[in-house]
């Protein structure tokens, strides 16, 4: 006896069309994927802000190279403080990271000096006058973004804040830190 033929309700007819939902849903979440891929590398490669590129870009200019890095540091560090989304959208992704780790390679192929080429631009200045001793450009920007910007991340990422008197603390004990480890060191012959 033949079988009857394939119609609504019966279970070859279910499958397939349970089949192709799934197809188009897991579709639509790779699209989804992709899209949140983009949307979260344009904003780790965002350009720095206005204010702090001014201030980075005055730096080689300065007379007080102090008082100038403790200017461009309050400006990097005021344009994390009043954007929250950003620093949301940082806390998402290393939530995420064992579910796109492509986000986590491509920022670290690329390299801090990607992410920072103004401050790693404005110490190549610096060291050229002689007015820093930096062997090493890549991990000066790390130290210098370690001490000025990571408080706010690990403090975010546990939903507090940094006060204003700590925050002004960070910055200036940050500066003097740094520039103290890359003072220039001169030698009498």
């Amino acid at each position: 006896m033949a079988s009857p033929p394939s119609r609504p309700g019966t279970s070859c007819f279910h499958h397939t069309l349970t089949s192709s939902r799934i197809t188009w849903r897991r579709a639509g979440v790779i699209r989804k994927e992709a899209l949140f891929i983009e949307v979260v590398k344009d904003s780790l490669d965002a350009p720095l802000g206005g204010t702090l590129s001014d201030a980075i870009a005055r730096l080689a200019d300065s007379d007080d190279l102090r008082e100038s890095l403790i200017a461009a540091a309050r400006a990097w560090v005021a344009g994390i403080r009043s954007n929250p989304e950003i620093l949301a959208l940082r806390n998402v992704v290393a939530r995420e990271l064992h579910r796109f780790p492509e986000l986590g390679e491509g920022w670290h192929d690329a390299g801090p000096e990607r992410h920072h080429p103004a401050v790693a631009g404005a110490l190549r200045q610096l060291v050229a006058q002689g007015r820093l001793d930096v062997p090493d450009i890549e991990v000066a920007v790390l130290q210098l973004y370690s001490l000025l910007v990571f408080p706010y991340l690990v403090f975010s990422a546990y939903g507090t804040d940094i006060d204003d008197g700590l925050t002004d603390r960070l910055i200036t004990g940050g500066v003097d830190m740094f520039l103290g480890h890359y003072a220039p060191r001169h030698t009498e012959p």
